[in-house]
């Protein structure tokens, strides 16, 4: 039987040797993982159809479970942007000298050891990974036991790496994928320095509650477009259809487009490709009066309240019809997680005050929420996406991942 505190010490323990290693054989062995993780896609891919065998397609975490060999050579292409990226450790924030003769300088310095609980989204593994090597950490994986198989074999695929490079395998160690290693974990004091949640609100919330040491919060996303009285329409034709359908079981796909009441006679041009796609179209009573008798009765259904605010993770969407954009802002105040926003709109001053009274991580203008990614946002990776207001919001890269410390250095100096 696995002894968990045993795993929580050893870890730690090899936490303290990463910084040993330089930035040089960190890259390296980053890319070494990149490679080896192609070279294993037989074997990856066959752990991770075990794990698919135990789900339902019609299940939402399926998308996010699933690996193909082109998501493979995506997730080491990933880690290769991580391996090129200037390694925030050792980064000097700020410098001072005191009238004393005092000089201080405040440092970036790593986390030491960072927990990760999640679900079905095999890919966070190795995210995880390469980031936190990158910033000087140690991390201990604990994902949910419906991608146990794939997980497993990915991280045996790092500590092939790891031993070939003489690095201990203990800088990367996943858990079991029971309740009780997860309760553990959340109790982890003195072992583990930082808690990351990246999954379903349920699971986000039990962290947040459960949890003795300091957790950054990835909420989910209930994400929402407003479309302007000034809209282009082709633009957010475009906008709507890639924010909803380009995949619908991430944090970033849109959830609820608000349309202002004078275009309301574009709806039928917006939800064309919608229709095309089979989404489900959840309308209050201005819509739904737009929309009958042209989209598909079997896709077209009356909104009540637990339409909005709802995290579809599917091919299902809410529209509603306002009268003003600042209505629009406070139908996002009242449903939205602090995820993504945007607004489709050709009048900059109303756009502007969007941007300004939205209170979300990101908030965009004429581009979807589908950018919300580390990637995109030319991170590299990410280790999440914050949706809280302390140390970190919105994706969550290299420099959302180290902290600080002062370092003062003297000649002798005592305080009166």
């Amino acid at each position: 039987m696995v002894n968990i505190e045993d795993i929580f010490v050893n870890v730690k323990e090899a936490s303290r040797s990463i910084l040993k290693l330089g930035v040089d054989r960190i890259n390296e062995i980053i890319l070494a993982v990149a490679d080896e993780v192609v070279k294993d896609s037989d074997a990856i891919l066959t752990a991770n159809a075990c794990d698919l065998s135990r789900m339902s397609p019609d299940d939402p975490k399926y998308d996010r479970l699933k690996l193909t060999r082109e998501r493979i050579e995506d997730i080491a292409a990933d880690m290769r942007n991580v391996a090129r990226l200037t390694s925030p450790v050792g980064k000097i924030l700020s410098s001072s000298v005191l009238p004393n003769g005092l000089q201080l300088s405040r440092v970036a310095v790593p986390f030491g050891v960072i927990g990760v609980v999640y679900e079905a989204r095999p890919n966070v593994t190795l995210d995880v990974f390469s980031l936190c090597l990158k910033a000087g950490s140690a991390c201990v994986l604990k994902g949910g036991s419906d991608a146990f198989s794939s997980n497993s074999a990915i991280v045996a695929a790092v500590h092939k790496v790891l031993d070939r490079y003489n690095v201990s395998n203990n800088i990367v160690q996943l858990l079991p994928a029971d309740r009780e290693a997860t309760a553990a974990l959340l109790a982890a004091r003195g072992y583990v320095d930082l808690i990351i949640p990246r999954g379903s609100s349920a699971l986000i919330n039990y962290v947040r509650e459960n949890a003795t040491i300091p957790v950054i919060e990835t909420g989910a996303g209930v994400c929402h477009a407003y479309y302007d009285a000034s809209a282009d329409v082709k633009k957010g034709v475009d906008i709507i259809c890639n924010a909803k359908t380009r995949r619908v079981s991430v944090c970033n796909a849109l959830d609820c487009l608000l349309i202002h009441r004078d275009r309301l006679g574009d709806l039928q041009q917006i939800a064309t490709p919608l229709r095309e796609k089979n989404v489900k179209i959840y309308a209050d009573e201005r819509s739904y009066k737009m929309l009958q008798g042209f989209y598909p009765s079997d896709l077209l259904f009356a909104a009540n309240d637990r339409s909005y605010g709802t995290e579809f993770l599917s091919y299902a969407m809410a529209v509603k019809c306002v009268d003003s954009c600042d209505e629009a802002i406070g139908h996002i105040a009242r449903y939205g997680s602090g995820h993504s926003e945007c607004i489709i709109s050709e009048d900059d001053a109303v756009a502007e005050d969007f941007l300004l009274m939205v209170d979300a991580a990101c908030v965009y203008k004429n581009a979807p929420t589908s950018f919300t990614d580390g990637a995109q946002f030319g991170l590299g990776a990410e280790i999440g996406i914050s949706t809280q207001k302390l140390h970190a919001r919105g994706p969550m890269a290299l420099d959302e991942i180290v902290t600080y410390k002062w370092i003062v250095r003297g000649n002798g100096q005592v305080r009166k």
